[in-house]
């Protein structure tokens, strides 16, 4: 990967870890978690994903692991929502569903790229970048006892696995990464904010 690549990707996977970890850390708050708990919740949701993408296509050393810049960035979200918690909780909740939808949108295009870059079947770079978007969400979930919001009808995974299609159709062609990489992004987040405006559903089995 050239140098620029290697930047572009690095940006969009700081920018999820922030975004994520800021949710992880809000969760843990509202669930009444210690300072321990919710810096464990915040660093679950950030960097899951992220590790979950590396271990399986043999990134060594993990990047969430390796990097000193994801734990700091983790750290730095876990103090903002700790110590502006009245203002964090204040933000309004289609803007906290903005931020998750842009979240999801900057993991699924490290994810896939990383992905395409460690010479993985364009079919698999699309799993593997929707898993990168929506991994720590479950990890998550599952730690506060509920359903994952991707097992359930709301249309969130879909969004990230329809950024990831468009990033891995760029394969073997000469199209620039940061407009490709923008593409995905914008149709990710804006397929993710037009299902929660207009209450779009997945269909789910009538039995």
């Amino acid at each position: 990967m050239s140098r620029k690549v290697n930047q572009l990707v690095l940006l969009a996977d700081l920018g999820g870890t922030f975004v994520f970890a800021l949710e992880g850390a809000l969760a843990g708050v509202v669930a009444r978690f210690d300072p321990v708990g919710v810096l464990v919740l915040a660093f679950l949701t950030a960097l899951g994903g992220g590790v979950m993408r590396d271990v399986m296509i043999g990134a060594r050393p993990v990047a969430a692991v390796a990097d000193w810049r994801y734990t700091v960035t983790v750290l730095g979200a876990a103090l903002v929502t700790w110590v502006f918690l009245p203002w964090v909780r204040a933000v309004p909740v289609y803007l906290l569903i903005g931020l998750d939808a842009c979240g999801l949108a900057l993991f699924v295009v490290a994810g896939t790229f990383k992905a395409l870059d460690f010479n993985i079947h364009p079919l698999v770079a699309i799993f593997l970048g929707t898993v990168s978007g929506v991994g720590g969400g479950v990890m998550r979930d599952v730690l506060l006892n509920r359903v994952p919001l991707i097992l359930q009808t709301d249309i969130y995974a879909t969004a990230g696995m329809a950024g990831a299609i468009v990033i891995a159709l760029s394969r073997g062609r000469n199209w620039r990464r940061r407009y490709v990489a923008a593409v995905a992004g914008v149709l990710c987040v804006s397929l993710r904010m037009t299902a929660v405006v207009f209450n779009w559903q997945l269909p789910t089995t009538p039995f």
